[in-house]
C-alpha cells in the first residue's frame, strides 16, 4: 500500500486531494476559461477581459439553483396550494358543524333539564296521591308519560345528531328562516330607503333638467333674434335670388372650409325622444346655421369709407353716353385706398381681366363671390385663403375707368345681383 502510494503520488496529502483535482478538472473542461471583450460606448474604449473556470462555474450553479427554485415553488403554487385550500375549507367545514353540533347540545341539555325537573314534580305529586282526587291523579300519569316521551324523543334526536353528518334539527331549521325573514325585512327596508332617495334624485334632476333646458332655450331664442336683426337687410335681396332663410341655414350647416370649420353634426335623438330636446335641437341648429350664415356671407363695407358714387343699375355709360347695366355699386376714394375682404373665403382670381382693370375676385361659399375692380395693387394671389379685414389690394383707376375709384360686385352662382343691401348698414 505505501509502495502504490509513493508510486503514484508524492505524498499523503496528494492522494486525499486527488478525488477533488479531479472533479476540478472535469469542471475546467466544461467551463474552460474564456476571454470577453466590451466596449465602452462613452469613450470608445475597447476593454477586456477573463472569465475563470471558477466564476464560469459558480455563476452556472446560482442559475441553476434559481431555476430548481423556481420550479419547486411553481410546483408548491400550482399544485400543493389548491390542495391546502381545499384542505382549509374543509377544517372550516368541520369547525361549523362542530359549532353547531355544540349549540344543538346545549338547546337539547337545557330541554332535558326542563323535562326532569317537571318530571321530578310529577313524582312528588303522585308520591302524595291520598290527597288527590283521581281525575288529577290521571291528569299527571298523562302528563308524565309525555315527558317521558319527549325525554326518548330528545334522545332518538340527540343519536341521530351524532350519527348523521347531515343531520339538521327542526328548530334550526325555524331559526334559519327567521334569520332569513329577519335579513329580508331589513333589506326590504333598505331598498325602500333607496328608493326614496333615488325618488327626490329623480325629481331634483328632472327639475334642473327642465332649468336647463329653459336656459338653454333661451339662449338659442336670444341668440336666433339677434342674429336674425343681423341678416334683416339682406331678406329682400336673398329673396330676389329665390332663396329662403331655411335653405340657406341647411347649406350653411354643411359648407366648411379651413376657415370656417368642419360642418355642424346634428343632434340624433330618437324617435321616443321628448319633444322638447327635439325642439332644442331644431333650436340650435338653426342658431348654429345663422351665426354660420353671418360669417360666411359677403355682409359689410369693402371701404373705411362708403361714398358711394354709383349705384347698381340702369345708369348712362361715361363713355359711351348710352344706357346700359351696370353690374356693380362704385365707391369713391383715391389710389392707394385699403380694400378689405368683407368674409372669409378663397381668392379665385387675381390680375387683369378686360374692362375691369386690375381685379380680385374671391369665392365666399354657398354660391356667393365677391369681386374688386381698377385696382392699383393686388396683396394676393389665387389659391389664398382670407379672413376677414384682409386687405386684398389698393384702390386705382385700372381699366376702363374715369378716374380713381372700386367697382365692388357681389355674385350669386356667377350672376351679379344689387349688392347694396350687403354694405349698407
Amino acid at each position: 500500500m505505501i509502495g502504490f502510494i509513493a508510486r503514484y503520488f508524492s505524498s499523503l496529502w496528494e492522494l486525499i486531494t486527488a478525488p477533488f483535482r479531479m472533479i476540478w478538472r472535469g469542471i475546467v473542461r466544461i467551463f474552460p476559461p474564456r476571454d470577453c471583450t466590451i466596449m465602452n460606448t462613452s469613450d470608445g474604449m475597447v476593454y477586456s477581459y477573463q472569465q475563470n473556470s471558477f466564476w464560469r462555474f459558480t455563476k452556472f450553479c446560482v442559475i441553476l439553483t434559481m431555476f430548481i427554485w423556481a420550479s419547486w415553488s411553481t410546483y408548491v403554487y400550482v399544485y400543493h396550494r389548491p390542495l391546502l385550500q381545499k384542505r382549509t375549507q374543509q377544517l372550516e367545514q368541520i369547525r361549523n358543524q362542530h359549532n353547531r353540533h355544540m349549540a344543538d347540545l346545549k338547546v337539547y341539555l337545557k330541554k332535558y333539564n326542563d323535562l326532569t325537573r317537571e318530571l321530578n314534580i310529577m313524582d312528588d305529586k303522585l308520591s302524595k296521591s291520598d290527597k288527590l282526587s283521581d281525575a288529577d291523579k290521571e291528569s299527571l300519569l298523562n302528563n308524565k308519560s309525555k315527558i317521558i316521551g319527549e325525554l326518548d324523543f330528545l334522545q332518538s334526536r340527540i343519536s341521530e345528531m351524532m350519527g348523521d353528518e347531515n343531520y339538521t334539527p327542526e328548530f334550526e331549521k325555524i331559526a334559519e328562516i327567521s334569520t332569513e325573514f329577519e335579513l329580508v325585512r331589513n333589506e326590504n327596508d333598505l331598498l325602500k330607503q333607496k328608493n326614496k332617495q333615488i325618488i327626490e334624485s329623480a325629481n331634483e334632476i328632472s327639475d334642473a333638467d327642465n332649468a336647463i333646458v329653459n336656459a338653454v332655450s333661451k339662449l338659442a331664442a336670444d341668440k336666433t333674434d339677434e342674429l336674425h336683426k343681423n341678416l334683416k337687410k339682406i331678406n329682400n335681396s336673398i329673396a330676389k335670388l329665390g332663396l329662403s332663410e331655411t335653405k340657406l341655414i341647411e347649406q350653411a350647416n354643411k359648407y366648411s372650409n379651413q376657415i370656417i370649420g368642419t360642418p355642424f353634426v346634428q343632434l340624433n335623438l330618437g324617435k321616443n325622444a321628448d319633444e322638447k330636446y327635439k325642439k332644442i335641437a331644431k333650436d340650435i341648429e338653426k342658431w348654429h346655421g345663422l351665426d354660420r350664415l353671418t360669417k360666411v356671407l359677403p355682409i359689410g363695407a369693402p371701404v373705411a369709407k362708403k361714398t358711394i358714387t354709383s349705384p347698381y343699375g340702369i345708369r348712362k355709360d361715361p363713355f359711351t353716353k348710352v344706357n346700359k347695366q351696370h353690374k356693380g355699386i362704385d365707391f369713391a376714394g383715391k389710389i392707394g385706398t385699403e380694400l378689405y375682404a368683407v368674409a372669409p373665403g378663397r381668392v379665385i382670381s387675381a390680375g387683369e381681366r378686360s374692362g375691369y382693370g386690375t381685379t380680385v375676385e374671391i369665392d365666399h361659399g354657398l354660391g356667393f363671390t365677391t369681386l374688386y375692380a381698377h385696382l392699383s395693387k393686388v396683396n394676393v394671389s389665387r389659391g389664398d385663403w382670407i379672413r376677414p379685414g384682409t386687405v386684398i389690394g389698393l384702390g386705382g383707376s385700372s381699366g376702363r375707368s374715369t378716374g380713381p375709384h372700386l367697382h365692388y360686385e357681389i355674385r350669386y352662382k356667377g350672376a351679379p345681383f344689387n349688392p347694396i343691401n350687403f354694405v349698407k348698414d
